[in-house]
């Protein structure tokens, strides 16, 4: 038998979820966002974050990976702007590929973003959307944007479908929401 897990109710774009909590750190739990094999959930996102963007001049959204792919392709689709993945993993067959460290949230632990060599040429001197399903501490979106000026893209905003903790860190981040911290 599974144990009961508190849950937090969020709307995102019309449809509701329970997020349930999960202890990260001692005395600090988050409402996690998993997005993954919910596609009905990733579609309404995507396009209420195409919509809110669309203002937007830029050339190229990009995400790292893994759980907010099917969020930028969805997006990718309904804005007709292509996308490119921020790798946690070198592969030989990326090259000569452009790296930064970040922290992770959920994990704890120091992750390094690989930008492919194929999508070096794809992003230099373009305007780009930064893009993640949740936005904590901003490590994530700090790493990419280190490894986007080493690419010579401009980051011209960052978005995501929520934004987490204190909210008055995230005002410039195009979002669908805001989760609290749960403390105590």
């Amino acid at each position: 038998m599974q144990p009961t897990r508190a849950t937090y109710p969020v709307e995102i774009a019309g449809l509701k979820r329970e997020l349930p909590l999960f202890e990260v750190k001692p005395g600090l739990r988050i409402a996690v966002l998993n997005i993954l094999g919910d596609t009905e959930l990733v579609e309404a996102a995507a396009k209420a974050l195409a919509e809110k963007l669309a203002s937007r001049q830029y050339d190229v959204l990009v995400t790292a990976e893994a759980k907010s792919i099917p969020l930028i392709h969805s997006l990718s689709v309904h804005a007709r702007k292509p996308y490119i993945v921020l790798r946690k993993s070198y592969k030989p067959y990326m090259g000569e590929a452009l790296q930064a460290e970040t922290l992770s949230i959920t994990t704890g632990q120091p992750q390094t973003l690989y930008l492919d060599e194929k999508d070096r040429r794809l992003i230099e001197g373009k305007r780009v959307i930064l893009v993640d399903d949740v936005i904590s501490t901003g490590s994530t979106l700090q790493g990419m944007r280190l490894v986007l000026s080493k690419a010579g893209a401009e980051v011209v905003a960052e978005s995501a479908i929520f934004t987490e903790g204190e909210r008055s860190q995230w005002e410039n981040i195009v979002a669908l929401g805001h989760l609290p911290l749960f403390t105590g």
